[in-house]
């Protein structure tokens, strides 16, 4: 993977939407600060995220977070959880292994099957051009 001149960061991609206010961002950025390591290979420029909660310490409150990183599928995760804590780990968790399985499919030179090329081939074998 290239380095990347402005990694994106939650704290930089990180915005407040519905049910929590802007007092909230801080905490919620902090909770959410284990991203930084995934986020680090994308730029801060083309990435965005934003949390929100439906019907707030209520019963069958939802909290979503999504993510839009240019050039990938936007990543949606949600969480029923019913206390917030809980549920914003929950959507952070599953935010962090949609990131891994994303990067996984885009990056085929960790699958033995698509790098296969002139590396594979026996050693008296003429590459066909």
């Amino acid at each position: 993977m290239s380095v990347v001149a402005d990694p994106a960061t939650v704290e930089q991609c990180l915005r407040a939407g519905a049910g929590f206010s802007q007092g909230d961002r801080n905490w919620i950025a902090e909770q959410f600060a284990t991203l930084d390591a995934r986020l680090a290979g994308f730029h801060a420029e083309t990435t965005e995220l934003e949390v929100s909660v439906k019907d707030r310490e209520a019963r069958g409150q939802k909290v979503t977070l999504e993510c839009w990183i240019a050039g990938r599928q936007k990543i949606v995760t949600t969480s029923g959880e019913e206390d917030l804590h809980a549920a914003l780990n929950d959507v952070r968790d599953d935010l962090r292994r949609r990131l891994d399985d994303s990067k996984t499919r885009q990056e085929p030179r960790h699958n033995r099957h698509l790098r296969t090329g002139l590396t594979d081939l026996p050693q008296d074998a003429e590459p066909e051009v």
